[in-house]
């Protein structure tokens, strides 16, 4: 499965933005996507991800961000709706792509940079 993203940029404290994620390839062996995001000196974190419709969020996140996905005939969209933005969500954000198996696929990642 490719991955490839999109949608990241600069954007100050309060303010949205949205990122989108193409998937193509093998895409129905795809169980379950989701964004995870890393920043500087720190570890590769989940943020958000969806599986057979059921979502899941960080805590750092709820309420402020919003997954969701669109199911095409060769392809997959993953989404993430990201408002309110605070300074500590700057991050590289990657989507990823896992199957049955439980193995991943990852997009090239994108960056979140939340600054005034």
């Amino acid at each position: 499965v490719q991955l490839q993203a999109s949608g990241g940029g600069l954007v100050e404290p309060g303010g949205s933005l949205r990122l989108s994620c193409v998937a193509s390839g093998f895409v129905f062996s795809i169980a379950s996507m989701g964004w995870y995001r890393q920043a500087p000196g720190k570890q590769r974190e989940l943020v958000a991800d969806i599986s057979r419709g059921v979502t899941n969020y960080a805590d750092s996140v709820k309420g402020r961000f919003t997954v969701s996905r669109d199911i095409g005939a060769a392809t997959r969209h993953l989404y993430l709706e990201m408002s309110s933005l605070k300074p500590e969500d700057t991050a590289v954000y990657y989507c990823n792509a896992r199957d049955l198996g439980g193995n991943n696929d990852w997009g090239q990642g994108t960056q979140v940079t939340v600054s005034s």
